[in-house]
């Protein structure tokens, strides 16, 4: 299944960038990372079926052994897409936190676009890893 990021605004050389690529490299499963800019834009098709994850801070507080557990059932079920959108500064509209399939957010704070997105491709390796069964993920 087919991790894919699609964040408003360039990363652009920084400290974030530089964690999303070390995690991206990490990953075994396909990722694509999809830069938009802040207001337009357009979003490319999915590969389908596929499933939308907004992060939100209105969103599920979830651990990484429940976002693998997630992605493992996408995964099982024939997802051939995970989306993860950040949105832009003001969020999401209402009609797209309607329609999507998650709503996540990393707890109560509110974070930059650009630390959540490091930290979102944490999450996913740490969830893949979780299901491969290695050892970086140490519960308990």
């Amino acid at each position: 299944m087919l991790l894919h990021v699609i964040a408003r605004g360039k990363i652009g050389r920084s400290p974030e960038a530089e964690l999303v690529a070390r995690y991206e490299k990490r990953l075994t499963w396909p990722v694509r990372l999809t830069e938009l800019p802040e207001t337009g834009g357009r979003i490319p098709e999915p590969q389908t079926p596929c499933k939308t994850v907004l992060l939100d801070e209105r969103g599920k507080q979830l651990g990484s052994e429940e976002l693998a557990e997630i992605l493992g059932r996408w995964r099982d079920d024939g997802m051939r897409e995970a989306r993860f959108v950040i949105g832009a500064a003001d969020g999401h509209s209402r009609d797209e936190r309607a329609d999507a399939d998650l709503l996540l957010a990393f707890g109560n704070a509110t974070w930059p676009h650009l630390l959540a997105r490091a930290m979102l491709m944490e999450q996913l390796y740490r969830a893949t890893t979780i299901l491969a069964g290695h050892p970086y993920h140490r519960a308990g």
